[in-house]
């Protein structure tokens, strides 16, 4: 039984407030607002841009902090500012093109809150049409990062290699870096020092809300430290085993509307 009043919700974007058709249910969006009304802060922990998560936060009128690139930036809704960000390290980037360029898998990565990618293909098309952004082409990211920090190195290929690329790249990265996956398409690289639950812990702060006090609902790998940090980590009805296992409660997919079970579940009774 939960007997801590929830202060702060961190809702995880993709497969959690948005599906498919990347739209927040009028169910969802109601409860959000009810949540609101009782002084609860409402955040968004994604591994989107800011330019792709902003939009979201608009409607359902969030103008505090917003979690992006999987904890490495965060920034302020209403103004855009940047509060913090944590870049991939030097060497990780120049190692991870090196090895994509290798076994010739299709890499992008970001900077000033742009997506930069060798060539317009089936890959990143994939990722483009879901974040509804457009990419700066480049001849060569190897080049274009050779000095230039990347906040996020996103590997993309089909769901079976993408699998073996994430193992290979933990075998030659180490704890180099943080490889995490939101998507079974994708691959992503970031800096040891960041997670979505590290990042929570930076906007409980912010707002003066011990972690006790925040619940979070996500439904992908890279949830898990989200869901674990939380005081009340809820996992969606479509996530895999890794996070179930970590859970305190799972409520239904995005479909039927499970940030609004969990809302109504654990904030509003």
């Amino acid at each position: 039984m939960i007997t801590t009043r929830i202060r702060l919700v961190a809702l995880d974007l993709d497969g959690t407030l948005v599906g498919p058709d990347l739209t927040i249910s009028p169910r969802v969006r109601d409860t959000i607002a009810r949540a609101r009304e009782r002084g609860t802060q409402i955040t968004i922990v994604t591994g989107r841009m800011f330019a792709a998560t902003k939009p979201f936060a608009q409607v359902l009128g969030i103008t505090g902090p917003l979690v992006c690139y999987q904890g490495a930036a965060i920034f302020e809704a209403a103004t855009g500012a940047m509060l913090r960000e944590t870049d991939v390290h030097q060497d990780v980037t120049r190692t991870v093109l090196d090895w994509a360029d290798a076994h010739h898998v299709h890499a992008q990565c970001y900077a000033g809150d742009q997506l930069y990618v060798q060539q317009i293909n089936r890959f990143s098309k994939r990722y483009t049409d879901l974040a509804k952004v457009e990419p700066k082409v480049v001849p060569s990211l190897r080049a274009a990062f050779a000095d230039q920090p990347s906040i996020k190195i996103v590997l993309v290929d089909d769901p079976g290699p993408s699998e073996e690329h994430l193992a290979a790249l933990k075998t030659l990265l180490g704890e180099r870096a943080y490889l995490t996956r939101s998507n079974v398409d994708f691959v992503e690289v970031l800096s040891p020092d960041v997670n979505k639950g590290e990042a929570l812990a930076f906007v409980a702060q912010r707002y003066g809300v011990t972690l006790a006090e925040t619940m979070a609902v996500g439904d992908a790998w890279n949830d898990v430290p989200l869901i674990t940090a939380a005081g009340v980590g809820v996992a969606m009805g479509s996530g895999p085993p890794e996070l179930f296992a970590q859970a305190d409660a799972v409520v239904a997919d995005v479909a039927h509307d499970g940030v609004a079970e969990a809302i109504e579940r654990y904030v509003l009774t």
